[in-house]
């Protein structure tokens, strides 16, 4: 009788994660070392990548600016150092608060390059060294965003980014998929982080958010772990072209 691999075994595994410095893909790295697997943590701050690879043994930290081509080409090849890439966590991003009648072109325009193209490119940088491998995983962080409007939360451009995030996230999976590659997205809803700081600290945007979230309230730190860990790791292994909503009940209305 075959026995299933854990589905959280990621032993031997070498895993990239952007975005590493705060928040989100801090917890990222520090999720996925915990699981077995080698982190290369990459962010712009590198002080930060430094003191988050303090925090375990399996953090390798790297500075990349991943809307710049050639610091995406160093990270993956930072990541060859260890055997290759077996799992990308497109984590970082960027987010503003403008009115659309007030938002200007090249501001949406660098939303999409940081977003989106970015989060392109170095996908096709991991995926071609996964697919020299076994396959591998590329989890994208969207947001609930990405699936229903924001209003009256004002950020028509990061929700235009986290669609075509969602979108690209199908394109790819079915493109990649005879390579072995799975490519799925984790969309949270409102979480702590510095893209959301300021509005879960703020008293009334707290009531908006747990009046119309079914569970009452924000994601607290740590309820992403089991989505990540699953679709980065083999319990995964038949499922890929998915969006994963992590938002209490938000996109369920």
């Amino acid at each position: 009788m075959s026995h299933a691999p854990h589905v959280t075994d990621l032993s031997g595994k070498v895993a990239v994660v952007t975005g590493a410095s705060s928040g989100l893909g801090r917890n990222f790295a520090l999720v996925l070392a915990g699981a077995g697997a080698r982190v290369i943590a990459a962010a712009r701050r590198e002080d930060r990548l430094r003191d988050l690879a303090t925090e375990h043994d399996l953090i390798t930290p790297h500075r990349c600016d991943i809307t710049d081509e050639a610091d995406r080409g160093a990270l993956i090849a930072r990541a060859q150092e260890f055997g290759g890439v077996d799992i990308l966590v497109n984590n970082a991003g960027w987010a503003d608060a403008l009115p659309a009648f007030e938002q200007p072109v090249d501001a949406f325009r660098a939303t999409l390059d940081i977003d989106v193209t970015a989060l392109f490119r170095l996908s096709v940088l991991a995926a071609q060294s996964m697919a020299r491998r076994d396959g591998g995983a590329i989890v994208n962080i969207a947001s609930i965003l990405g699936l229903v409007a924001s209003a009256p939360v004002t950020q028509s451009a990061y929700g235009a980014a986290k669609g075509a995030v969602i979108s690209l996230t199908r394109h790819l999976a079915a493109e990649w998929a005879r390579h072995g590659v799975r490519v799925n997205a984790i969309a949270p809803g409102f979480f702590p982080s510095e893209l959301t700081d300021a509005m879960l600290a703020d008293e009334s945007a707290q009531g908006w958010i747990r009046r119309n979230t079914p569970l009452g309230r924000p994601g607290r730190p740590g309820e992403l772990d089991g989505a990540l860990l699953l679709l980065a790791g083999p319990g995964a292994s038949y499922i890929t072209g998915q969006t994963l909503a992590v938002d209490g009940g938000w996109t369920a209305r």
